[in-house]
């Protein structure tokens, strides 16, 4: 047999409805990005974060924040992508 064992069979790497940044990173087409302040410091690397109009989002940080080791203290002014499923929780992807 020549050719590929499953020619109808995706790709690994395929993620269909994402797109690849240029750090390397997948980014969801269908996020929300807000502004926000740390409110909360929870447990398992996560914050709470108060975002404009009010409401709280229960966030953690992106893997290109963590790697580069910055710190989130409580006021810190944060960008927060909204995941689409549930708009109470996210990705801090940058402090401001």
């Amino acid at each position: 047999m020549e050719g590929e064992a499953f020619p109808s069979a995706k790709p690994t790497g395929d993620r269909s409805g994402e797109r690849m940044s240029p750090e390397g990173e997948h980014e969801s087409r269908t996020g929300t990005a807000v502004v926000g302040a740390v409110s909360d410091i929870l447990p398992s690397a996560l914050y709470r974060v108060r975002v404009e109009g009010g409401r709280f989002v229960t966030a953690h940080i992106a893997d290109r924040i963590d790697r580069n080791f910055v710190r989130l203290l409580v006021g810190d002014r944060v960008r927060v992508e909204l995941s689409p499923v549930d708009y109470g929780r996210g990705r801090i992807v940058e402090k401001l």
